[in-house]
Order: C-alpha cells, then structure tokens, then sequence
C-alpha cells in the first residue's frame, strides 16, 4: 500500500480517489476484501502514530468503509477506468509519478484551434509522457520561478541554514481548501490573480489583501443557451439571482419524453411538428399539427402476426374543434412535440426549481438590477439542465471584511500567500454572487460529476419485439470489422488469458429481442471450434 501512495496521487476531490484491486483476499479484524473486489483509495491520515488509508468499498449498493496499514502487502492492480477525463487531469491524478499514461481521444471540442498537433480525425491511442517543471521562490521575491526539470546544474540543500518564513508560500485555491475549518478565517495576499472578466471587483488582483472567511458547498443552477448550433454559452446561476423568468416551449422528440416531462400539477399540451403513421389499428396515427393533452403511461393491447401483445402505450386526449377524443401512442413513437404555454407568470429562480422539473426552457423577463451586467438578459432562450452543488470560498477585502463575495475552488487558477495577520470573524451582509459563464470543456467537467439518477432513462425499442425465436442471427460484414477495430488486434498476444465481464449487443431496428440471438464466440478466422451462447 505504500507503494501505491508514493506513486498515486491520492487527495480529497473525486479525481483523488483511486481504485484498485488485490488478486487474493485481504482478511482484517472484522472485514474481508474479497479477491478482485474493488477498493477506493480515499485518503491518507495518521491514527495512533500509524498512517494509514482511509479506504471503502460498495457491495449490494451498500459502502462499507475501513483503513489499511501503508505496511498491508499484496498485488495490487489499478481498476479499469472508463470516465473521461481533460489532459490537466490526467497530468495531475492520473499519471503515477515518473511513469508514462496510455490515452485514447476522445469528444474532441470544436474549440481546439489550428495549433491540434494531430491529425484530422485522428482515432488512434496516444502516449503520455510528463516532462516536469520546478517551480521556486527566491528569497524576498513575490513572483514565481519556473525550473525545467532538466536543467543541467548541481543544487545543494541549505534548508537548515535560512529562515525559511523569509521566502513566499504560495497556494492554490485548491490548497487553501484542503485546510482545516478551524484555520478560518485567514488573510491572504494575492500572488497570481485569474484571467478574464470575471472577477469580484477587482478583488483578486495581483498584492491585493484578502480575508478567506471560510470554506464550504454551494448550490448552482446549469442553463445553457438555447440555439440551433452547437457554439451555446453555459452558466452556473447562484441561487440568490434575483432576476425573473418567463417559460419557453420545450420540444420533444419521442412520446417516451412526453412521459417524463409530464407533470401531477399541470397538464402537458403539445403540438405535433412530425407525422407518425401507426403500423397497427390499436394506436393513433399523428399528422403535424395535431394537439394533445398528455394522460398517463399505462399498457395497451395489439394484434401483433395474428396474436395479441401487450406494450406500453402514452394515453393521450387530442384536442379536436369541438371535443377532445381519447387516443394510445406507442411509447416508442419517434417524432416531434413542441410544448404550448397557457402559464403567463413571471418566476424566481428558486420557485422554477421547486414547481418544475429540469431540464425546462425559460427567458429571462425582468433583469437583475443588483447587478451591474445582466449577462442572462441577453440571451433569448436559456434551458436550465440540472442543480449542482460545488465548492467555494467566501472572501472580501482586508479593508471591508464585511462586504463578501463567493468565488470557485476549482475554476479560478489563481495564488495567494498567506499572512500572519489576526482577524475579526464580522457579521457580513448578505454574500454577493456572480453568474458564472464557463467554457465548453467546464461545462462538460461540471455534468460528467452530477448524480446520473437524475437523466431520463435510455429511450425504448422503436418497435415491438418480435415473438418468434430466431435460431441464429447474422452480423453483417462491417459490424464484424468494427468489432474486432474496439478489440484492436494488434494488442492480442498468444497465450492470454481473457476474463469476460460482460456483452453488449445494440440491435438497431432489428426487430430482435436479445432474449432470441445466439452468438458463436470463434476465433479469429474461424479455423477452431467456437462455442454457441444464448
């Protein structure tokens, strides 16, 4: 285990949390690891004069906690890891020190200018090998000094002959979170001040004093900008916005997104934009302009090659000239609905989160005028996507302790030094917030960590699934070659060993169940045996 510490970056964010498993069990007092079990590296910390790792691992969707000596002995082996991850992170938690990484590209985004080293639609594995850099302080010096690893000189260390409080300690804002609650509040001066407009009046640049009150988790609303192509803008808005919105009409592309945007305490009228002819005499056939009241989910029966099957269906009432008719919408109808707004009401933020489900569409109506630009108010459309919650720092002048504002761990690249300065915890007024705009890459960073129960459900089959058994099915030429492409070939090696995890079989309006495929697991060429499987 101390191997892995050495080597691995193991911190308190979720990138600092590693996973490995041990090819044999690991018994302790009253917990056994099983064999390939995967255990998170949580983090490091002394008990009784012992360090030790803080470890957990989930079984039956239930995690189970315990630590383990950095003296615990046995192979050890990094987990598969599928997320995705920026080049930053992989630099600064997902390379073991002095050891080279393995990567794969990919949601390469448009915003990649010309300088892309690679090739156009390049698909191929890449190499990563960090050359290092020193950074230093030199004594009574303010600034930060750059030293390239490889820099041919002799150092020798003359840390017990200087006073070591006469030269600069910078730390991120990262570091200055990782402190204790109990060291807050604490001054500090700015040495390297962030990039761009967005920046608490003029708070943060370079020798400006502050006062970090304290360190905590905030709640932000995710909106983007609503517009045909792909360049949207994306904000994070604090709650305490204070301006109002009106609601835009949502769209649809499936009766299945019918069903989970309808909603108990109002009912959902859409009008069609794409026709759907119904393949059966059971369910409605919808041409573009028909309006609908959206029901419920419920099943509904058809006659199906001369049997009757049981699917779900989306009961709905069309909206005729003079009555309303009663009709059944496949669950799995692609088409288009665009949704009418009745609602006329101009909303805060926080009833908009409270009344609605996310994502909803909106516009803002009235700006908020406790801000001196209204950045939302431009825009003619903002979808607000999910609520997250992110770290954040509450600071303000050394001068005005009073007057504070929140700023972002983990999207400010800035450093401060701290000083020893005493100060007085006050009684702030009300913390100000910015609405924050964030890039295409932090934006993808932002809804890659938030809690997938909160994303609908894959969408249905496009039709029902046939009843006959099929004895044998028959990939085309194309699906074989880009499935050995995924094994990649070139990497196999006589005489490995393979453990299969799992299949994954995508049927694409194949009108086949998986319950009915069998497949023949050969070898490449077909000259041995293979193994039939259901």
């Amino acid at each position: 285990i101390e191997e892995i510490t050495r080597k691995v970056s193991i911190g308190p964010t979720r990138l600092g949390h590693p996973c490995f498993y041990c090819n044999e069990d690991i018994k302790m007092a009253n917990f056994t690891i099983k064999q390939g079990e995967q255990i998170m590296f949580n983090s490091v910390e002394e008990v009784n004069g012992t360090l030790t790792v803080n470890c957990g691992v989930v079984r039956d969707n239930q995690s189970h906690s315990f630590t383990l000596p950095l003296s615990q002995e046995g192979e050890f082996y990094e987990c598969e890891d599928d997320h995705i991850y920026t080049l930053k992170e992989i630099v600064e938690w997902k390379i073991p020190k002095s050891r080279n990484r393995i990567v794969k590209f990919t949601n390469m985004l448009h915003t990649w200018d010309f300088s892309n080293p690679l090739p156009e639609n390049f698909d191929g594995y890449l190499i990563l090998a960090p050359i290092y850099e020193v950074q230093g302080v030199m004594k009574f010096r303010r600034d930060i000094v750059h030293i390239l690893s490889d820099l041919d000189i002799e150092v020798i260390d003359v840390t017990d002959s200087y006073d070591i409080s006469c030269f600069l300690h910078p730390l991120s804002m990262e570091d200055v979170f990782e402190r204790t609650s109990k060291e807050f509040p604490m001054v500090a001066e700015v040495i390297e001040g962030p990039t761009g407009r967005q920046q608490p009046c003029n708070l943060l640049c370079p020798g400006k004093e502050i006062v970090i009150h304290k360190k905590y988790q905030a709640k932000r609303i995710l909106a983007s900008e609503i517009r045909s192509d792909s360049h949207k803008r994306h904000f994070l808005i604090p709650a305490s916005y204070k301006g109002k919105f009106k609601r835009r009409p949502r769209e649809f592309l499936t009766a299945y997104d019918l069903e989970i945007a309808r909603s108990d305490k109002e009912q959902l009228h859409v009008v069609a934009t794409k026709a759907f002819d119904s393949p059966h005499a059971e369910l409605f056939s919808v041409s573009v302009g028909d309006q609908f009241l959206v029901q419920q989910r419920q099943t509904g029966e058809i006659i199906y090659q001369g049997r009757k099957k049981v699917i779900d269906v989306l009961a709905c009432e069309q909206i005729l000239s003079e009555a309303y008719k009663k009709v059944l919408l496949p669950m799995y109808m692609e088409g288009g609905f665009v949704e009418v707004i009745h609602d006329k009401r101009q909303y805060q933020l926080s009833e908009l989160c409270k009344t609605f489900r996310l994502p909803f569409n909106v516009k803002v109506s009235v700006r908020d005028l406790s801000i001196e630009e209204d950045v939302l108010a431009a825009m003619p459309g903002l979808q607000l996507e999910e609520e997250i919650t992110d770290s954040y720092l509450l600071i303000s002048s050394a001068g005005d302790p009073a007057d504070s504002w929140e700023i972002p761990v983990y999207r400010l690249n800035m450093s401060v030094q701290l000083l020893s300065k005493s100060v007085d915890e006050t009684v702030s007024s009300p913390t100000r917030t910015i609405v924050e705009e964030i890039s295409e890459e932090q934006y993808y960073m932002v809804r890659r960590f938030e809690n997938q129960v909160l994303h609908p459900p894959p969408r249905p089959p496009k039709k029902p699934t046939t009843l006959e058994s099929k004895p044998f099915l028959t990939l085309p030429e194309r699906s074989v070659l880009d499935a050995q492409h995924h094994i990649n070939p070139r990497r196999l090696m006589h005489g490995m060993n393979f453990r299969i995890i799992g299949i994954a079989l995508i049927l694409s309006g194949s009108g086949i169940s998986p319950a009915d495929v069998q497949l023949t697991l050969a070898p490449p060429g077909g000259s041995a045996p293979g193994c039939s499987l259901s």
